[in-house]
């Protein structure tokens, strides 16, 4: 058996642990990454890469919200491969009880100095034409943006200048130890379990339940769609009890694909496509969009992303396990959050204030109720 040493280790690398890997490193601080599979694979190779403001709950806006800021503001040194696209989104309003929505958020994020604007029918068809008519309006979020995670993630370790390891499940986090499944140990002071779904495993107290999606994938239609188009629903199916939604969930990609999205499935984790629920997916797309019929799709593929019980991320230190930090539970908001995540992380680390309140995130609300 061998083991390693670092200033700090990451177990998973992908688009939460490598940003938290970026994080960790500065000052010169040696880190080193375990990853189960490959670097920005699970969940982050599954996921459509929106960096998007939510505001279900005030929580969410405020983590949202700084990551937001935190990748406009790394966009002058992202990599092209990064696919960066300063596209906007748009939440599409069917009827007047859900424009009625649009305009409580757009209240909401008007009295916190976030810019959103309120579009009307008219509006609405013409800055996307191809949905369907008689739509009532919706909100446009001009800053919201899409990035390709699996790249940004591969970028944020080399900045990291991280070591390493792919194909390394770890099995137990104890005493400043991980135990990988191959006899390999790493130790270190500093241990912060990014790793998804297998987060609950590795530490105990915590529920992570999966959340299975699917996507789907065209050719190449440029100018087809200019927006991340959201449909109002998103929310209720996105939070609500049911064990299976679908939601319409359109973006255009910078290759001039769309990607099409989007399902749940709550506490599934078989990867195999489910016909019925691609199949109500898809239609949901065509009810609102029926231009895409005529589009020829390339590829379909599900996901298991890592979901809490109350929906909010688990990020910062574990009680009871001294040096043991989560960053783990995002659900669709990988992506999203990662940033202001990382950032959450190493001030914990570090033993600074953290940049947002830190006290709806952390692992020990679970674990009290446990």
């Amino acid at each position: 058996m061998s083991a390693t040493t670092a200033d700090a280790v990451v177990i998973g690398a992908g688009i939460v642990g490598a940003a938290c890997a970026r994080a960790l490193s500065r000052g010169g601080r040696k880190v080193l990454v375990l990853e189960a599979a490959v670097t920005g694979s699970g969940a982050t190779a599954a996921g459509m890469g929106h960096v998007s403001l939510m505001d279900d709950n005030e929580p969410e806006f405020l983590i949202t919200r700084y990551s937001r800021d935190l990748w406009i503001g790394l966009v002058p040194v992202l990599p092209p491969a990064a696919e960066y696209h300063p596209c906007g989104a748009i939440w599409v309003a069917e009827d007047e009880e859900e424009l009625d929505a649009a305009r409580r958020k757009h209240v909401y994020c008007e009295a916190r100095g976030v810019k959103t604007e309120v579009l009307d029918a008219a509006q609405l068809a013409e800055a996307e034409p191809n949905l369907r008519p008689g739509l009532s309006g919706g909100l446009l979020v001009p800053d919201d943006l899409l990035v390709y995670p699996p790249a940004v993630a591969q970028w944020m370790l080399h900045q990291a200048h991280a070591e390493v390891w792919t194909n390394a499940s770890a099995t137990s986090i104890a005493k400043g130890e991980v135990r990988l499944a191959d006899g390999r140990h790493a130790h270190s002071d500093v241990i912060v379990c990014a790793s998804g779904i297998s987060a609950g495993m590795l530490v105990p107290g915590i529920r992570i339940r999966p959340r299975k999606g699917h996507l789907l994938i065209t050719d190449r239609y440029p100018g087809f769609v200019h927006h991340q188009l959201v449909e109002l629903g998103y929310l209720k199916s996105a939070h609500g009890g049911a064990t299976e939604s679908v939601a319409f969930n359109l973006q255009p990609r910078p290759t001039g694909q769309l990607l099409l999205g989007s399902s749940r499935q709550f506490d599934v984790s078989d990867p195999a496509i489910d016909w019925k629920i691609l199949r109500r997916m898809i239609q949901r797309g065509f009810d609102l969009m029926p231009g895409l019929r005529e589009l020829a799709v390339i590829r379909a593929w599900t996901g298991v992303r890592s979901a809490t019980d109350d929906n909010q991320p688990f990020v910062g230190p574990v009680p009871g396990m001294p040096g043991v930090y989560l960053a783990a539970g995002h659900e669709g908001l990988g992506a999203t959050t990662a940033l202001a995540v990382a950032e959450l992380v190493a001030a914990s680390v570090d033993g600074h204030a953290p940049p947002i309140p830190i006290e709806p995130y952390l692992p020990a609300r679970a674990m009290e109720k446990a």
